[in-house]
């Protein structure tokens, strides 16, 4: 049974001149412990729906060239799904996003073995991540739009990792259109950490058709290739002369095919918060810009959906039905010494942004 003042705020949104929030049951977690959904809606009308669950981005509400609203975000209706093996849909994912090879590292001369959950590898923290924890929220109103920020702290020992870990990610939706995420995290002990969150984006239709289409620019002239698994070799390839090649603006289906779907860590051409890739979906005229201030963007073209998976509105999420861009450190960061550290220590504080701007064309 919902408290009176969880019922009050879920029908009796915050609101301020710059957008609203308001509250809403989203289910019981496994462990009983209760799920809540938070719409953020700027002065514009665009809406996020976050959830509590693994700090997910459920649904995403943007405009198109007409002016009319629709989610551009894979989501789904009910916690129950998010609870089992679905791919990560908008999720905030850590302790380490992405793979860290045979589920093991070596941090001061210890060696830390990993829950495996990805063939050999240990992937996006392992197989109690951040995703599939409740997270606390407090929400606000600031000048530039509706804000909720999720807390979580992660004891020393779970999934393996050293150090107790206390994150917090705040998601601000401007009245300017942007999705900002920041993310901010601390520890007791040396560890890695990754975040990132693992939005599937389709500008179109929000997954009822592929997104071939999509027209993607990426400002990046190199990536980093893996092996058989996924795992980075080391190196740092030039993309040109390449099917993963997106410095010039090309559909993202163009060259799909030669690689059998994109999962590729992308290695940005500059530093600092900048912009590291650019969609338009000429159909609808939507467009989003990705900007971030992590060394590396994944993107992934969703080739593990197989139409098994039922979204909003019975939408099967079949095979290329939606795009990635994970701002994130390398892939196998703590196994390879030429890659930027992705080591956070105690009095030094993790803190990054993402934004992901959305716009028209006519």
């Amino acid at each position: 049974m919902l408290s009176t003042a969880a019922l009050l705020l879920a029908v009796a949104p915050l609101t301020a001149p710059n957008g609203s929030i308001s509250k809403a049951p989203f289910g019981k977690a496994p462990d009983g412990k209760p799920v809540f959904a938070y719409t953020l809606t700027n002065a514009k009308g665009a809406s996020a729906k976050v959830l509590t669950w693994g700090a997910v981005l459920n649904r995403l509400q943007m405009p198109d060239r007409e002016g009319k609203l629709g989610d551009v975000v894979l989501g789904l209706d009910s916690l129950k799904p998010y609870e089992g093996t679905v791919p990560y849909f908008g999720a905030t994912v850590g302790r380490y996003a992405n793979r860290i090879a045979k589920g093991r590292f070596t941090l001061n001369g210890k060696t830390y073995k990993l829950a495996v959950n990805n063939g050999p590898n240990s992937l996006h923290g392992g197989l109690k991540g951040y995703d599939k924890r409740v997270w606390k929220a407090v929400p606000r109103t600031t000048p530039e739009g509706p804000s909720l920020t999720l807390n979580l702290v992660d004891p020393a020992g779970t999934e393996g990792y050293p150090g107790t870990v206390s994150v917090s990610v705040t998601y601000t939706l401007t009245n300017a259109n942007a999705l900002r995420i920041a993310y901010r995290a601390t520890t007791t002990a040396p560890t890695p950490i990754n975040l990132t969150n693992h939005s599937y984006f389709n500008l179109k239709d929000a997954g009822e058709s592929d997104v071939r289409g999509h027209l993607l620019h990426l400002y990046a002239d190199r990536y980093t290739p893996t092996d058989a698994t996924l795992i980075p070799t080391g190196k740092l390839t030039p993309v040109a002369g390449t099917p993963y090649d997106f410095t010039k603006t090309k559909a993202i289906g163009m060259d799909m095919d030669a690689v059998k779907g994109y999962d590729v860590n992308y290695v940005p051409s500059t530093k600092g918060f900048r912009q590291v890739a650019g969609v338009v979906e000429p159909t609808t005229g939507r467009t989003l810009q990705c900007w971030t201030d992590q060394p590396g963007v994944q993107l992934y073209t969703s080739f593990f959906l197989d139409g098994t998976i039922t979204g909003r509105h019975g939408t099967k999420y079949d095979q290329y039905h939606a795009f990635c861009l994970e701002t994130q450190h390398f892939p196998d960061s703590p196994n390879q010494k030429n890659f930027p550290s992705s080591i956070l220590t105690p009095g030094k504080p993790f803190v990054s942004k993402t934004e992901y701007r959305f716009g028209v064309v006519k």
